[in-house]
């Protein structure tokens, strides 16, 4: 079921999802050389805390922290841990706080130190991707439409949509209908319509487009090594075409 939003509870997620970017843009400037992932998810924490708000991932279906690591290979919901960042890693920060009863979710990839130039490519195109299909959120076009954007962008640019992962509604629940691929034929799904919020989330791949995920039940890689990217905004249709409200 798609959930309507009124223009006041749009308002109230602009809140939330703006203390995601804010959070969000302190832990790129984190991301050095040196730093370990659980040094991360403490900051992500302590920063939630901080504004009063709630870790929305945190005991989510059981998972353990507040902030999903995931590097190089690894897709999405990758734990924390104490692993150290080098020069050259990627690492993907998915990202959510509850707030006035409603949650925000975002998320980013960024380099570490110097990166390979493929690297930085997949990082550029997955960005790029996400824009494609915010691009057309607004209530001419249908869902596929985004979909579509996001994969005819990125194969063009010689990399793979991950298939077992999408985006989503979002709202009261981090999860509500309807589920958003970043793949498919246009014209097709229900028409976008002012009031819908959707976490519109790009994951990409280098190689291959197929995943798996690890013995401790979150951790989703690329089967083949491959690199990964992931970025996400939540977005708010509205009369006036979209409106990304997890940016500051």
């Amino acid at each position: 079921m798609i959930v309507l939003k009124s223009a006041a509870e749009i308002e109230k997620m602009a809140v939330a999802n703006r203390m995601v970017a804010e959070i969000l843009a302190g832990l790129r400037e984190l991301v050095v050389p040196g730093v370990t992932l659980l040094e991360l998810d403490a900051f992500a924490e302590r920063e939630t805390l901080k504004r009063k708000a709630k870790p929305a991932f945190k005991g989510y279906a059981g998972f353990p922290y507040s902030l999903c690591c995931s590097v190089n290979e690894q897709v999405v919901h990758g734990m924390p841990s104490g692993r150290v960042l080098v020069s050259g890693d990627i690492v993907s920060m998915d990202f959510g706080v509850v707030y006035g009863g409603f949650y925000g979710d975002s998320a980013i990839t960024v380099p570490v130190g110097q990166v390979s130039e493929k690297a930085a490519k997949l990082i550029r195109v997955t960005e790029e991707s996400l824009y494609r299909a915010i691009d057309l959120a607004d209530t001419s076009h249908r869902l596929s439409d985004l979909s579509h954007a996001v994969q005819a962008h990125v194969e063009k640019q010689g990399f793979s949509v991950v298939r077992d992962f999408v985006g989503h509604g979002i709202g009261k629940d981090l999860h509500e209908g309807p589920q958003i691929p970043n793949f498919g034929a246009p014209g097709k799904g229900p028409r976008l319509k002012a009031g819908m919020v959707l976490a519109i989330e790009p994951m990409i791949n280098e190689k291959g487009f197929d995943v798996k995920v690890l013995q401790d039940g979150w951790t989703a890689v690329t089967c083949d090594g491959g690199l990964s990217a992931h970025f996400e905004h939540t977005i708010a249709i509205t009369d006036n075409g979209p409106r990304i409200l997890s940016r500051i």
